[in-house]
């Protein structure tokens, strides 16, 4: 199993070469299971720094909760 926190910022390279941003949310069922639910954003972003400034200045994001793929 990986590990129990999952980074809330997911940045991947898409086929066309462009970066995309999913923000995903953990909550968590009566058992204590993580549920994650992810959505991708419409944005395309030229490198994964410009992804970053977004998901900083929309979403508040904090050093460290970047994934990358």
């Amino acid at each position: 199993m990986a590990d129990a926190k999952t980074r809330p910022f997911l940045i991947n390279k898409d086929m066309d070469g462009n970066f995309r941003l999913t923000v995903r949310t953990t909550r968590y069922n009566s058992q204590g299971y993580p549920l994650v639910d992810a959505a991708l954003q419409d944005e395309l972003f030229k490198t994964a720094a410009a992804a970053k400034a977004y998901a900083r200045d929309n979403f508040r994001a904090q050093p460290g909760e970047y994934a990358t793929k």
